[in-house]
């Protein structure tokens, strides 16, 4: 295993996006590039420690490279703000890269160049890259935020104005037309553009064989007949997905409604809703999934299609 240090702003927001890619076994919160030892944070937040709030990425290279992880990290934060990171300003929130050794500086230092060259932002890309110090955890509640109170970790990305300027910021033009040119008008919409489908007009509300629902954009599996249940409400409802990890919530305001929004975790698709009128004996949540976000796969043809391994499960 090998380790990685990077400081984009506030740490709550910078564990989550690591903690999804294989090969990264552990993220830690924690405070780095003072000149105090063990600080707490309130000392860091006083601005007179020299700490910055950083996580520490330990990872298995023949998984994941650090090439990898510094794209990853790229793609958190906004590269051309030196003075903070968003609504949060200060040292503490500076952005920054600490390496641990000449490969990860190099690495660093090219990586940097190449985001500066490459035309996306109009400003120069700010972030310092610095030779690695002591990196001292954060408390015990600082520790997988996002975890632990999801709700607020999605009010406080939201409420600073990172999400929004990640989403505008990291558009891939490519991946866009590819994705237009694959996929119909309606699972477009609906991934892509936050859509949502009519009510007992779509493909799967009332699909009853046995199978595997897998995401439409990049056929992760997400959900299973056996999970599946008639809600009434004219859509897809599941009591769970396959695994926990393959989704994420978001807090979703739109439309005049505070709602729990569900994603795909590695494609990033919009799938639906989640909430907590489901029945009871079924663990009380209802996943109200679009069925264009969704492509589903009969048991009998699993094999064929190359998910033979989730036949056990039925």
């Amino acid at each position: 295993m090998k380790r990685a240090i990077f400081a984009g702003g506030c740490f709550w927001c910078m564990v989550k996006p690591f903690h999804k890619y294989d090969g990264v076994e552990r993220v830690i919160s924690g405070y780095t590039g003072g000149h105090t030892d063990n600080p707490t944070y309130k000392e860091v937040c006083s601005e007179t420690t020299g700490h910055l709030e950083a996580i520490e990425v330990t990872y298995d290279p023949d998984v994941i490279t650090y090439q990898e992880l510094l794209d990853i990290f790229w793609r958190q934060i906004d590269p051309t703000d030196g003075g903070g990171q968003f609504n949060d300003r200060g040292e503490s929130y500076q952005p920054a890269i600490f390496y641990l050794d000449e490969e990860q500086q190099e690495a660093a230092e090219e990586s940097k160049a190449r985001l500066d060259a490459s035309g996306r932002f109009d400003k120069p890309v700010a972030v310092d890259i610095r030779k690695a110090s002591t990196f001292w955890p954060a408390e015990e509640y600082h520790q997988d935020y996002y975890k632990k109170n999801p709700f607020r970790y999605e009010m406080y990305r939201v409420g600073s104005g990172r999400a929004k300027f990640l989403k505008d910021a990291w558009k891939d033009a490519d991946k866009e037309k590819e994705l237009k040119e694959r996929l119909t008008p309606i699972q477009y919409k609906v991934t892509q553009e936050n859509g949502t489908e009519p009510p007992f007009r779509n493909e799967y509300w009332n699909e009853e064989r046995q199978g595997l629902y897998v995401d439409i954009v990049d056929g992760t599996p997400l959900f299973t007949s056996k999970d599946k249940f008639d809600s009434g409400c004219g859509w897809p409802s599941f009591a769970k997905p396959i695994a926990e990890e393959e989704v994420d919530v978001a807090l979703d305001t739109s439309h005049g409604m505070t709602r729990t929004e569900v994603r795909s975790s590695k494609s990033d698709s919009h799938l639906g809703h989640i909430f907590d009128d489901g029945p009871t004996e079924l663990g009380g949540l209802r996943y109200c999934i679009n069925s264009a976000s969704l492509r589903f796969i009969p048991l009998e043809e699993l094999e064929a299609e190359g998910y033979g391994e989730y036949k056990k499960m039925f």
